[in-house]
């Protein structure tokens, strides 16, 4: 049985750490736009049908502890996923991004 060196074992020729990185973020990239994607073609229409309350209950879910109260969690649960897609910015007051949300809204529904 041949023995290696700790020369052969350190440095191995067909390695090529570059290849990699590029292959990583290739994929990153890739990942990315897919999910921009998905957001803007599928997620975003679902909110269209909802665009009027929907301001509302995204007030409600970022001013109120208990938005649902014991009633029905669904319509605050994707008012909360739409604070996700278009997450509001830091230090930026609360009827700004409402109005931000609202365009979005606009530019996404026909």
């Amino acid at each position: 049985m041949p023995e290696t060196t700790k020369q052969d074992s350190r440095r191995n020729p067909d390695f090529q750490p570059l290849r990699l990185i590029l292959v990583i973020l290739g994929l990153l990239i890739g990942i990315s736009f897919a999910a921009q994607w998905y957001s803007r073609n599928i997620t975003m229409p679902r909110y269209c049908d909802y665009s009027g309350d929907m301001l509302q209950r995204v007030r409600e879910v970022l001013t109120k502890q208990t938005p649902a109260g014991q009633g029905d969690r669904k319509p605050y649960i994707i008012a909360a996923r739409l604070t996700f897609l278009v997450p509001r910015n830091p230090d930026e007051p609360l009827h700004s991004y409402l109005d931000r949300l609202q365009r979005h809204i606009e530019q996404q529904c026909p």
